[in-house]
């Protein structure tokens, strides 16, 4: 999915429901973990989507960990670990962060089953993170990745983490525990 197409965060949010509901777990709240930096304008997707969803007119039906303010990065993965482990037990957690890729791929969203597996493309040894990974391809990888993420045009960051941001309510405001009650919030 791309977040030019008007129809982006509706499709994206279809695709989350039915990896969340594949889990089998949607009995306690889900957890949105927002990964990334605001030190680099190709890693600040996650802490833009984090700002996004907490700064809302409504609360988001879900736990937010990693903001602009407080994001969630390399630095301070280890450490928030036990939190991450404690929301999982609960409930479903979605993992969220920039890749690199192709440059066909530039601009495009992919919701995949299983944890992320952050620093992957600048080949960091992290912690995977959650049940469902959200992966927005922010820039061409393959060479130089911690220039290029420095180069990344803001613009397209900034357009994917608000197309992200609608599907996250969206899917997560419409999943339905087993007995059609909806998810509590956090």
């Amino acid at each position: 999915m791309r977040p030019e197409d008007p129809r982006a965060a509706s499709l994206l949010a279809a695709h989350l429901q039915r990896e969340l509901i594949a889990l089998r777990r949607l009995g306690g709240p889900a957890t949105v973990v927002c990964v990334g930096t605001d030190r680099s304008t190709g890693d600040a997707l996650g802490p833009l989507v984090g700002t996004m969803l907490t700064q809302s007119l409504t609360p988001p039906p879900f736990a937010v960990l990693g903001n602009l303010l407080a994001p969630v990065h390399a630095g301070n993965l280890h450490e928030l670990l036990p939190k991450l482990q404690a929301a999982a037990s609960q409930g479903p957690v979605v993992a969220i962060d920039a890749c690199l890729g192709s440059f066909e791929s530039v601009g495009s969203v992919q919701v995949q089953p299983g944890p992320l597996r952050p620093g992957a493309g600048v080949r960091k040894e992290l912690p995977p993170i959650g049940d469902v990974a959200i992966m927005a391809t922010v820039n061409v990888g393959g060479f130089m990745e911690y220039v290029v993420l420095q180069n990344t045009r803001l613009g397209l960051v900034y357009e994917m983490a608000g197309m992200i941001a609608d599907a996250l309510r969206l899917a997560l405001g419409a999943v339905r525990a087993p007995g059609g009650a909806a998810l509590p919030p956090p």
